[in-house]
């Protein structure tokens, strides 16, 4: 095989009680990429589309990934990678992580697979440094392996998939702002109070547990972030208006996607994640922000070869 196209998911990470080490993979909102094998050594980025970003594989996260991962190899050729970006940088839904996901895996395709899904995340990870300054996983490892994932260490990194209950649906609503990771990082506190570590990590258990026993009460009980949320919620407009009526519309639970200004809800069934985003729209159509609005399913596959 000489040349792979991939879709490269679009994740939504933290989920409220997860900071940095819970994330989901979104289905049918991604990137698309084309990966080939070339006859000039090292990494080239050729086209990118959809997006302004650096061509020069040592700036652009896709490129850092690639070449983590090639570091590892002694090929007598080279990689060129085209990038197809429908995810918006800053939009919290994963941008960055969808396109160091989508570098590694097509890689690790393209050459036959000399690596295993798990062991790939690492590679990812220095894309996601360059990004926003920080090495986590919580966006890449759902984007990777699909599904719901929790990061249960970083040193050394060990990453758990966990089970999608069937009935769950995720709401999304972007508004046409950018909020960097890493400015959205830089305003957390560098400590936390017992009281408030003691609720989150007890909301984490809760969390997991449910998509364990598929208690999907206790789910929503869970989706609560005393950490990072007082502190982000203040850059996204109308944040407390779009989670009571998202909640009152029959969400289960409700939160900042990644560092935002993405926003998500969790649903039981199709038709109740369809209300809430209804929800969700009205209340931005009485500002002047623009936006976009997504239902979805959990995907259980993660980067796919088109």
């Amino acid at each position: 095989m000489n040349e792979i196209k991939i879709f490269s998911p679009a994740t939504v990470a933290n989920l409220s009680c997860g900071f940095d080490v819970l994330g989901l993979c979104l289905e049918g909102i991604g990137d698309e990429m084309i990966i080939r094998k070339s006859e000039r050594k090292g990494l080239l980025i050729t086209r990118i589309t959809g997006a302004d970003l650096p061509y020069e594989a040592e700036k652009n996260v896709a490129g850092v990934a690639g070449l983590a991962f090639l570091k590892q190899l002694d090929l007598e050729f080279g990689i060129e990678m085209e990038l197809h970006k429908k995810i918006k940088a800053g939009s919290g839904i994963g941008s960055s992580a969808a396109s160091a996901a989508g570098a590694v895996v097509g890689i690790n395709e393209l050459l036959g697979n000399p690596f295993l899904r798990q062991d790939l995340i690492s590679f990812t990870m220095e894309g996601e440094f360059l990004a926003s300054k920080s090495y986590h996983a919580d966006n890449v490892a759902p984007a990777i392996l699909g599904g719901f994932t929790l990061v249960r260490s970083y040193e050394p990194l060990e990453v758990i998939k966990m089970p999608s209950p069937s009935e769950l649906y995720v709401t999304i609503i972007h508004p046409q702002i950018e909020i960097k990771t890493a400015e959205a990082r830089s305003i957390l506190p560098k400590e936390i109070p017992l009281k408030k570590a003691v609720t989150q990590w007890g909301n984490l258990g809760g969390f997991i547990a449910g998509l364990y026993t598929e208690d999907y009460d206790l789910i929503g009980r869970s989706l609560v972030d005393v950490v990072a949320e007082p502190y982000r919620k203040n850059l996204i407009p109308a944040f407390d208006n779009v989670r009571t009526a998202s909640l009152e519309s029959g969400a289960l639970g409700f939160g900042i996607s990644g560092s935002g200004p993405s926003l998500f809800a969790l649903s039981r069934g199709e038709e109740t994640a369809k209300k809430v985003a209804q929800a969700m729209k009205t209340i931005y159509q009485k500002s002047e922000i623009d936006f976009e609005v997504y239902v979805s399913k959990v995907s259980n596959s993660g980067v796919r070869i088109l």
